[in-house]
């Protein structure tokens, strides 16, 4: 779809200069439209596995690991299959409540 447009770009002569002038700040705006909503979607992204990873009990900044290539897949198992420290906790807090004499 872009290919075409930016071919006339390419092809202009003199009596094309304004459509092109016009088309090239219509590629320089949805090109900065792209970017900050990519930035947008990026760190929102970031922000909901920081707070995933928060709410399992482990440091919020190992969501961070999640950028590298391959270490993702490694950190995404880690938190689906080993016992998160939340679990941890909740498990000695009920252990602590039914062993305790009642009266």
């Amino acid at each position: 779809m872009h290919v075409p447009a930016f071919l006339f770009l390419l092809q202009q002569d003199e009596s094309s200069r304004a459509a092109s002038a016009g088309l090239g700040a219509f590629f320089a705006a949805y090109f900065l439209f792209v970017i900050a909503i990519s930035l947008i979607v990026f760190i929102f992204g970031l922000i909901i596995n920081w707070r995933i990873a928060a709410k399992a009990g482990y440091a919020g900044a190992l969501s961070l690991l999640l950028l590298i290539p391959l270490v993702n897949i490694i950190i995404i198992i880690l938190f689906a299959f080993s016992e998160w420290p939340i679990q941890r906790e909740l498990r000695a807090a009920r252990g602590v409540r039914t062993a305790m004499p009642t009266t």
